[in-house]
């Protein structure tokens, strides 16, 4: 019964360390770096439809 107990404590804080360090996560900036790739890559994109739309 007490091992119960420790075990569900025990996985309520890690339940709660891994929500925060989840939330944390998702308030981080996207690192300048790979918008710049996302831009590049979208730029492609268009320059490939363009491309694809004059034949």
């Amino acid at each position: 019964m007490a091992r119960e107990m420790k075990d569900s404590a025990l996985g309520s804080q890690i339940e709660d360390n891994l929500r925060r360090v989840y939330e944390r996560t998702l308030n981080e900036d996207v690192p300048d770096r790979f918008k710049d790739l996302l831009a590049q890559l979208k730029a492609q994109e268009k320059t490939t439809e363009n491309s694809g739309s004059s034949n």
